[in-house]
């Protein structure tokens, strides 16, 4: 929004804020409007001033209670459902579009009309529309690079055909930020495209020659129905509204409605929760007897539950396919996104905790994430990486300098080499910022990496308090106090960030803080055009909307249109502790969870089997992805040296060096069998059918003499396993052995052995005690 409007908006907000707000409370007759069916809805907001202005602008349009503003439709029509969910008064028809009555007034294909018209939310609903939620190209260039469909990092693929020829500068953010930005932008045109072209729908007739084409169908019916263009899934865990409404309209994870409109079915699963925005901590909402403020976690959860998987992570559970533990009745537990879980840990900023009366969990996504990183800044982002402008070092700083000295820049350097200038503090935030709860500045705003004020976190004098938006305020742990008062909480961790220089410039904050990271390792594929099948096509559905902005999925009961082919998907084996260690796009080590580990068999219309448990080629390697991940899954105690130090599996070499599961490529037989291990009965069946190119454990990614062995991330150049030179000098596996190969010299050992076992705080003693003791003659000689 430009300042000059926003100043009239703020101005008309202030003049009609009393008269409006004293009519929004004055009682209205049953029969009046639209709440003669709709009495007892809740009312849309509890803001003050953003209820006073959507009732004062209502009542300009014969409406005093504002619904015209957002739904359009007649509210003079009281005796006929169908013409007053029609017609519009004259005086909105020029700034209600052609339909004039909208179910979800947040959907985005017409949220221009109501939470983007000039008077509200301007210019989100263009942004929105080129943001990450919407168009997915991210999730889309990495499926498509894993089936071999794709052979490069540019980024064309969306849910849509779109174009952005406005520039590489936002549309909104700081000047600095968009400075950063648009030679950001410059450095990596291939992962910020100017236009994105819709993923086509498959050819089921040129499958017999080009079976990898099924990736499209993949994509289309399994991947993208988690975009803010469609509506939720009609799964226990998934039902959302579309645009603005898939965040800021709270729904149940059963789908229930659960306030007073008598009009709204509550047996009917599908349903909003309440009818109230939810987002920021001036907006409360009320559920019975309950009341919050922010966007809670599960709602993100409506869609972050696969791919990376950092939502339910966030929560600390993961899939599993059991189901237990049974209930008092033997039933399992219920699916959730049509999973069932186990739950691990939760992140540290989840947990609700409190220490010395602070807390020290809690947090909501939106705590750490902007406003731009949801809503988008008028670019085309093509990754994650590319639309995420956080780091932890934004609010945490490092043990050398507090968050206001670090440059812009760090933590996602790119190896480039920052400009040594301290990024400072804002006092003042942005107009894009208007909306959300104005927090008083202090000693000023925190930046993110890349120039933005973080609304929500400020600098009180050494301290760096953050303020949720579900009312919690916390005192954020700075690494610069912590080292300069010396109070670290354990050795570890003052040793490893002040001593090891590499650690703090090369790694990420989570390669040591993620407790654990969900690994899917192999995701089986099975693509059938036969007989006809078919299923739910997302990008189908979002691309046949109607006029009031509704896609086919949107009615209560379907998921909507579908396409030919039907997948089915399962796995190899799960695991979640001591994930690999690679670099992300942004030439840091971080943690690496299996991607898109694609193994598939694709049949055609005529039900031939056109490829079996195949593996695709990429440029680097089998489509077997590891991809960088950020898990969501922080820690205050890091993982120890020993998991980094003395793992294979950590430096990419598979779970004990790759020793396990070495028959993958070969058909397994179990049966009655000789000694020497010929099959005894003549009508028997292969027990676990061979993957023909897979020679290793899926969790190995390279060999020990530096050959990398599938493809690790799909986005940026500088992803990959640890190189050759990194991994010699990180691996100290069979250290012990250093000492304990001498148990064979009685002589020397007795000298050194104790008769008494030692555990491990006397153990690491009587180490630091040679090793003292072998630098005495040098101390001598000095």
């Amino acid at each position: 929004m430009n300042r000059p409007l926003l100043c009239l908006v703020s101005l008309l907000m202030c003049v009609l804020s009393v008269s409006a707000f004293a009519q929004a409370n004055t009682p209205k007759p049953a029969s009046s409007g639209c709440l003669s069916c709709h009495e007892g809805i809740e009312q849309i907001t509890q803001a003050p001033a953003m209820i006073a202005l959507i009732k004062a602008l209502g009542q300009q349009h014969g409406d005093a209670e504002g619904c015209v503003m957002c739904h359009g439709g007649n509210p003079k029509i009281t005796d006929d459902k169908a013409a007053a969910h029609k017609g519009t008064p004259d005086s909105l028809k020029a700034v209600k579009g052609p339909q004039m009555f909208y179910p979800d007034p947040g959907n985005l294909w017409i949220n221009q009309y109501t939470c983007s018209q000039s008077t509200c939310h301007a210019g989100y609903s263009e942004r929105l529309e080129k943001a990450l939620m919407n168009t997915e190209a991210g999730k889309l260039q990495g499926n498509l690079w894993s089936w071999g469909y794709q052979q490069d990092h540019k980024v064309v693929w969306g849910n849509y055909d779109l174009s952005d020829h406005d520039g590489s500068v936002p549309s909104v953010g700081t000047e600095a930020y968009k400075d950063y930005m648009s030679k950001f932008i410059a450095k990596h045109p291939d992962q910020f495209p100017t236009e994105l072209k819709q993923v086509p729908e498959v050819n089921v007739d040129d499958i017999p020659q080009n079976p990898n084409h099924a990736a499209l169908t993949y994509s289309r019916q399994q991947c993208q129905r988690c975009h803010v263009g469609v509506t939720g899934r009609e799964k226990r865990g998934d039902y959302r509204g579309s645009g603005c409404s898939a965040c800021h309209i709270p729904y149940s994870n059963d789908g229930f409605y659960e306030g007073n409109d008598p009009s709204i079915d509550k047996t009917q699963a599908g349903h909003v929760l309440v009818h109230r925005i939810q987002g920021t901590r001036k907006n409360k909402v009320t559920v019975g007897e309950v009341e919050y403020s922010g966007i809670p976690t599960e709602t993100c959860n409506s869609c972050h539950n696969r791919g990376k998987r950092i939502g339910v992570s966030y929560q600390g559970i993961m899939e599993f396919p059991y189901g237990s533990p049974y209930d008092a009745q033997g039933n399992k537990q219920p699916k959730l996104h049509t999973k069932n879980y186990l739950f691990i840990k939760d992140d540290l900023h989840h947990q609700q905790q409190s220490r010395d009366g602070n807390p020290t969990g809690g947090m909501l996504c939106q705590d750490c994430h902007t406003s731009l990183e949801m809503h988008g800044d008028g670019n085309i982002p093509g990754t994650t990486l590319a639309q995420v402008e956080i780091e932890c070092e934004d609010c945490h700083g490092t043990p050398q300098q507090f968050p206001w000295e670090l440059p812009l820049g760090r933590g996602e350097e790119f190896k480039q080499v920052l400009e040594d200038k301290p990024r400072g503090l804002a006092s003042k935030l942005p107009s894009y910022m208007v909306f959300a709860t104005q927090y008083p500045p202090e000693d000023g705003y925190l930046l993110t990496a890349r120039g933005n004020p973080y609304g929500n976190v400020v600098k009180r004098g050494d301290e760096v308090i953050m303020h949720s938006a579900s009312g919690l305020d916390f005192v954020v742990p700075v690494l610069k106090q912590i080292n300069d008062s010396d109070t670290w909480r354990n050795l570890d961790a003052k040793v490893a960030m002040t001593q090891v220089a590499g650690h703090m410039d090369n790694m990420e904050c989570y390669a040591c803080h993620a407790d654990w990271v969900p690994q899917c390792y192999g995701c089986h594929i099975d693509v059938d055009y036969s007989s006809g099948k078919v299923d739910v096509d997302w990008i189908t559905n979002a691309n046949a909307r109607g006029e009031d902005g509704l896609t086919p999925d949107a009615a209560y009961g379907t998921d909507g249109l579908t396409s030919a082919g039907k997948v089915s998907e399962t796995r190899s084996y799960l695991r979640w502790e001591e994930p690999i260690l690679g670099i992300n796009g942004e030439g840091r080590v971080t943690p690496m969870m299996p991607g898109c580990q694609l193994v598939v068999t694709v049949r055609d219309k005529d039900g031939n089997t056109v490829v079996h448990n195949k593996i695709w080629d990429t440029p680097e390697g089998l489509g077997l992805d590891m991809a960088a991940v950020q898990p969501h899954t922080a820690g205050r105690k890091a993982r120890s040296c020993e998991s980094c130090h003395t793992n294979p599996k950590t430096l990419g070499y598979g779970i004990e060096d790759g020793r396990f599961l070495s028959r993958l490529s070969e058909d397994v037989y179990v049966d009655l069998d000789t000694a020497t291990g010929q099959i005894i009965p003549s009508k028997t069946q292969v027990q676990m059918p061979a993957i023909p190119e897979l020679e290793w454990d899926l969790s190995q990614v390279v060999t020990r003499d530096g050959k990398q062995l599938v493809t690790m991330g799909s986005h940026w150049p500088l992803t990959g396993p640890l190189s050759q030179e990194q991994r010699e000098k990180m691996e100290r596996t069979g250290l012990c052995m250093g000492c304990h190969k001498e148990m064979t010299n009685d002589q020397l050992w007795s000298k050194l052995n104790s008769p008494k076992v030692l555990n491990d705080a006397e153990h690491i003693a009587r180490m630091n005690e040679l090793l003292r003791k072998a630098a005495e003659p040098a101390s001598d000689a000095q």
